[in-house]
């Protein structure tokens, strides 16, 4: 073990590229599941993607295209995937070759200009950046700055303006903005940044509208809108040359309290849809608010923000897709008694009947092209760097090669919480490793440390360190006298089984069939549980091919529950109570084996401690 170093304390990092960072173990299951599944094949089923507008085709020519791309790209470089590699380079000479002579980029005639949303501007440019990170492709910075000076001639003339999508989310921007004066350090750059948070709108201004469940339709209390906003001052306060205050906290404690989840999301179905665990979370919000937190951590160092990183991604994240990933949920609900259609009127402010079952477009068709970005997204915030330093800020098993210096983490983590790290380094180097707030008995190599994180002065040659902690299961509180179990960045729910029910049809032309059909779970098992005590069991299971199986588990937590009448939420019957009917028992204690909500499609979470 090498002796501790008191490393200056640099607030802000770098992302690695998938040049640099692959994943191993759990991890790359999991993004070959998805290359396997949707995300791998959606350019060859899904219209809007297929025959897009964006390569010449008639389909949508607006966000969906670069959404699936900002996914699809580090997904095929992280896997090394030379077919999906060859698809990203078609998609993306395709954009480039219809680039207009004055920079302007998306499929929109001259003559529209002013009424196309430039919410494509921002997002095609985020995306071709992803694209120059993994592919050093060189033609990259000048097509986006092309891009970017026409949108500042067209912005500046007052030809066009901010509105809808894109006034709503002018903060995409700056990743691009970021990148481009990094590479020029031109004034005009800066300027487009005024002009564009000047044309944004201010959340900041509207916080009250959250306090209360909405039921309209409202750019303000979008649930993407919320989470991409978090980001905001993150991003752009160095460019606009700006104080960085820690906005996103406060507009997050705000949202949390009054919308929060038990997997520190918050509902939204569309809108902000306040602290009824039966409410759903749009799948698009959960990718968007582990984006907003990787950048967050990134611009910050704020450890904070990483463990909440976590908690979405070992939760949220797998929760909304199937396990095969070829369907996803347009909403999922924290106590998810059933998936299937409402039969009445359906019980979200905004969306259909099907937005909580499983498909290829259960509601809208956004989901399906932005889920894309969650895994690969996510694999590429497990290590990042500064001029001082390497940091392992998520422990996903992975292999990082940067300059002379390679490090494999081998690991099971969030199921497991031991790490052992290989280090091969041709020149001393200070290597930190983020200890997550929870963990417990910290052991480094054998050897009891403080429970925070470590600062390695790591020498030239060969290193291994050994690290392990403990996390322990508790209670953790929610609204309504209700209770989540909570071990580490892991939620676990009472898994219930069911019966799945396939549709296939065809809908405006667009095939839904095997395995992208759509799919109803319909509950087999009891559901209606409270914790008859506190004291867990922990068992570990070894892990399948498939790293968030209901049937397969990684790690179950036993625990003393028994029935209650808790009910069904008039005049649905797919849709549990938002709180218990009785909390009275109606069984003896059961012995019930509750699994990770990741892993689980059909769940209860959020339950009373009966007598309490």
């Amino acid at each position: 073990m090498k002796t501790l170093l008191e490393v200056k304390n640099v607030n802000k990092w770098s992302f690695y590229t998938s040049k640099e960072i692959k994943p191993e173990g759990w991890l790359r299951r999991q993004l070959e599941i998805q290359a396997e599944g949707l995300s791998g094949n959606l350019h060859k089923i899904w219209p809007d993607i297929r025959d897009s507008a964006w390569i010449g085709g008639n389909r949508e020519g607006w966000e969906r295209v670069p959404y699936w791309l900002d996914g699809f790209i580090p997904l095929a470089y992280l896997l090394e995937n030379e077919e999906m590699i060859s698809t990203v380079k078609k998609y993306i000479d395709a954009i480039i070759s219809a680039q207009e002579d004055d920079g302007w980029i998306c499929p929109c005639k001259k003559e529209k200009r002013a009424k196309y949303d430039t919410w494509a501007i921002q997002l095609i440019c985020k995306t071709l950046k992803v694209y120059y990170d993994c592919s050093g492709d060189e033609r990259i910075p000048q097509v986006i700055y092309r891009v970017l000076k026409n949108y500042y001639e067209l912005l500046k003339s007052g030809k066009i303006k901010l509105f809808k999508w894109g006034k709503y989310r002018w903060f995409e921007s700056f990743i691009s903005f970021n990148f481009l004066y990094e590479k020029y350090h031109e004034d005009w750059i800066r300027d487009l940044a005024k002009i564009i948070k000047e044309q944004g709108f201010d959340y900041n201004t509207t916080t009250e509208n959250w306090k209360k469940p909405s039921h309209a339709w409202l750019m303000n209390t979008h649930i993407v809108n919320m989470t991409m906003m978090l980001k905001s001052e993150a991003v752009s306060h160095e460019l606009l040359g700006e104080e960085y205050t820690d906005n996103a906290e406060k507009l997050r404690e705000i949202l949390d309290k009054y919308n929060g989840t038990a997997f520190e999301g918050f509902t939204g179905d569309e809108v902000l849809s306040g602290l009824d665990p039966t409410k759903g979370t749009e799948c698009c919000a959960v990718v968007e608010q582990m984006y907003s937190y990787e950048e967050i951590f990134a611009h910050t160092g704020e450890n904070k923000w990483a463990e909440r990183l976590e908690v979405l991604g070992f939760n949220a994240l797998p929760a909304t897709l199937s396990e095969d990933m070829w369907t996803h949920q347009y909403v999922q609900q924290v106590n998810q008694i059933a998936c299937q259609k409402t039969m009445i009127m359906a019980p979200w402010s905004t969306n259909g009947p099907y937005a909580h079952t499983f498909g290829l477009e259960p509601n809208f068709g956004c989901c399906t092209a932005n889920f894309n970005q969650g895994w690969p997204k996510f694999a590429l915030s497990s290590f990042m760097h500064n001029e001082n330093s390497i940091i392992n800020s998520v422990m996903l098993p992975s292999v990082l090669n940067d300059d002379g210096v390679k490090i494999k983490l081998e690991t099971n983590y969030p199921f497991e919480n031991k790490m052992h790290y290989y280090i091969d380094a041709e020149k001393d180097f200070n290597f930190v490793i983020r200890i997550p707030s929870f963990a417990k008995n910290l052991k480094v190599n054998g050897e009891n440390t403080d429970t925070k994180d470590l600062e390695l002065a790591i020498k030239q040659g060969k290193t291994e360190i050994e690290l392990e902690f403990d996390a322990l299961p508790f209670l953790k509180e929610r609204p309504n006298n209700l209770y989540a179990l909570q071990m580490g960045s892991l939620l676990f729910s009472v898994p219930i089984e069911y019966e799945k029910q396939m549709r296939e049809y065809v809908k405006k032309g667009v095939e839904r069939k095997f395995p992208y059909c759509d799919y109803q779970f319909i509950p087999k098992t009891p559901w209606n549980y409270g914790f008859a005590g506190d004291n867990f069991e922990i068992n570990y299971h070894t892990s399948g091919d498939i790293p968030f199986s209901q049937n397969n588990p990684p790690i179950t937590i036993k625990a003393k529950m028994q029935q209650i009448n808790w009910g069904l939420k008039f005049p649905y019957r797919s849709i549990a109570r938002k709180t218990p009917k009785s909390r009275e028992p109606i069984t003896e204690v059961q012995e019930i084996e509750l699994c990770p909500y990741g892993c689980a499609r059909l769940r209860m979470t959020e339950i009373p401690v009966l007598g309490k």
